[in-house]
């Protein structure tokens, strides 16, 4: 959030929040929250959001997601954020007024020009850490406009959307519900859940 400071805030700052996150500072923090920032001057959005214009996909969780987070204001919590588990350090950028959706994702050369940027450091960790903090985005980051090609309306949903699966009885919300013939089932009733009674 910007406080009541009525400047953007600085990548130092955010990546102080995101360490305070964590209790450490990481490369991926700094790879998320250069995202963060480049999408908002690409979008031309004030981030991080107080409204919920931006909606942001990220396609794994951690400490990247969290440099994001504090760079856009987009969290889980919030709904603003979706983790899709990809196992890749990238994310897509979605401007929910404009329709205009940005994915960005780090360079395939950035490891190897780290050293560059910050040749005394005492590993490639920590050259990784200094350098993403200072390349120019475009020898960190690469950026591809994308159309999206799911209901983003649908996934975010309404509020007060509310349902109750026939089998379990428990509480659906956000609009998550299924219909199988006339019933109405939770996704894990109708499709098989992640975890099993015992």
């Amino acid at each position: 959030m910007h406080d009541d400071d009525p400047h953007p805030p600085t990548l130092e700052r955010l990546l102080a929040q995101s360490a305070d996150l964590h209790r450490h500072l990481c490369p991926r923090q700094v790879l998320g929250a250069r995202m963060g920032m480049l999408a908002g001057r690409l979008l031309g959005l004030e981030l991080p959001q107080t409204a919920r214009r931006l909606y942001t996909f990220v396609e794994t969780d951690g400490c990247f997601a969290d440099g994001v987070s504090v760079a856009t204001g987009c969290w889980l919590g919030r709904r603003t954020m979706r983790l899709v588990d990809y196992g890749k350090v990238a994310a897509t950028f979605v401007d929910t007024r404009a329709g205009q959706a940005i994915r960005i994702w780090p360079s395939p050369q950035a490891r190897e020009r780290a050293s560059v940027y910050a040749p005394g450091a005492k590993s490639r960790w920590h050259a990784y850490l200094d350098a993403y903090q200072v390349m120019p985005d475009e020898e960190l980051l690469c950026v591809r406009q994308v159309t999206l090609t799911l209901d983003l309306p649908a996934l975010i949903s309404r509020n007060g959307a509310r349902a109750h699966c026939e089998r379990c009885g428990e509480e659906i919300i956000n609009e998550r519900e299924l219909r199988r013939g006339n019933a109405v089932l939770c996704r894990a009733c109708a499709d098989g859940a992640y975890y099993a009674h015992t």
